[in-house]
This record gives structure tokens, sequence and C-alpha cells, in this order.
């Protein structure tokens, strides 16, 4: 039995991508027990990042795709923590659009595990709504981390440069629907939800073009 926990930082700021600004808050999410963590989406606010942290040490900053407002404190979180920042290679492009001096140290590879204080976290390449989105998938906490490739109600955005509505589609039947679906599904903004509830939408979704 895994003696992993997770917590949940809700942290503020913006989000912007092809011209455009919008005002977000995001999930950032802490796997680990009283000695390591590894800290998913470092978001907007590394001061708050590291106070939940507290003492422990940060084995990682996984990445789960690419977009600013997930990954603007990763280097000032990385710089004071000497953790590792991980993403996914075919994200770096956007990356470069937030951080165009300095590279991630690592990347995520499908099918990786990432593990920390009893906890393996397998990296589930979901591409759609960035090319190099991945989703964290622990069978033993029951939870998989989408960051914004699925949410309570449906797929993330794919409006935008880099996002393509089919792919998401494939990604979320194939990779994600085929996890138990008493599955956590703890996402990049919002409430949780489980792959069971989210299971039955897939042809509304496909109708509307999400």
């Amino acid at each position: 039995m895994t003696t992993a926990r997770i917590e949940r930082v809700v942290t503020s700021g913006q989000f912007s991508l092809d011209g455009g600004t919008w005002d977000v808050d995001n999930n950032v999410w802490l796997v680990g027990d009283d000695h390591e963590v590894i800290v998913i989406d470092a978001a907007h606010d590394a001061d708050a990042i590291v106070e939940a942290v507290g003492g422990r040490r940060v084995k990682g900053i996984v990445c789960t795709h690419a977009h600013n407002d997930h990954v603007n404190a990763a280097p000032a979180l990385a710089e004071r923590t000497g953790a590792v920042i991980w993403l996914h290679r075919d994200d770096l492009p956007l990356w470069h659009q937030t951080h165009p001096d300095r590279d991630p140290d690592a990347w995520l590879t499908d099918g990786q595990v990432i593990e920390a204080a009893g906890a393996d976290l397998t990296v589930l390449h979901t591409p759609g709504h960035a090319p190099g989105a991945v989703c964290l998938y622990d069978p033993g906490l029951g939870t998989v981390f989408t960051g914004d490739t699925l949410f309570q109600g449906g797929p993330g955005a794919t409006g935008r440069s880099y996002s393509h509505f089919p792919t998401i589609i494939d990604s979320i039947r194939d990779r994600l629907l085929a996890l138990p679906p008493g599955t956590k599904v703890l996402t990049g903004h919002g409430d949780p939800t489980t792959i069971g509830a989210e299971a039955p939408h897939l042809e509304e979704w496909i109708r509307r073009g999400h």
C-alpha cells in the first residue's frame, strides 16, 4: 500500500497564448509523504508552492504541458529546491515561449514511471491540448493527473495554436477511458471527477466538437 498522499495548492495568474490573455486559477498537485514530494505543474507562484512543500525534498517538477500558466514558476521553484524539471520533448516550442533561455532538465517519455514516497506515476502521452501533453497515472492511488487534457465535463480546449481536437479525443478514448472507472481525475483547473463519470459523454463531446 502506498504511503504517498496528494495535496492541492491553488495558484492564480494569467494564461497567455496567440495574443490573448486570461485570468486563471491553477491546481498545483503535490504527491509524496513527510519527506519527499513530486510537484505537478509549477504554476504562477513559486513562494506558495515552496510554502506547501515545507522542508520536504522535491524529487521533481513534472509539467503536464508547457502552456505558460503551468510552467511559469518552474525555473524559480527548481532554483530554490534543486529539483529537476521534466517535460515532454514535443512541448519544447511552447516552453520556449515562456522560458526562451532555459531548457527543461529532463524529457518525459510515454510509459516512464516517476517514483516518490511509494507513489509510482506512469507517464501517459496524451497529445491534443498541446503536442507534448501528458497525464500521470498511479494505480496505487487510484488517481490520474490529467493537466488540461480532461476536465469535469469534457476535454481541454483545442481552439488555439499547437492544439488539435481529433487528437485530444483519441488520447482521451485510448489512454484515459481505458483506465478503471473508479479512477479519480485530478485536473489542471477546477474540480475533480472520475473516469467513470466522464466516459459516457465521449460521443457527445465528439458531436459538439468541443
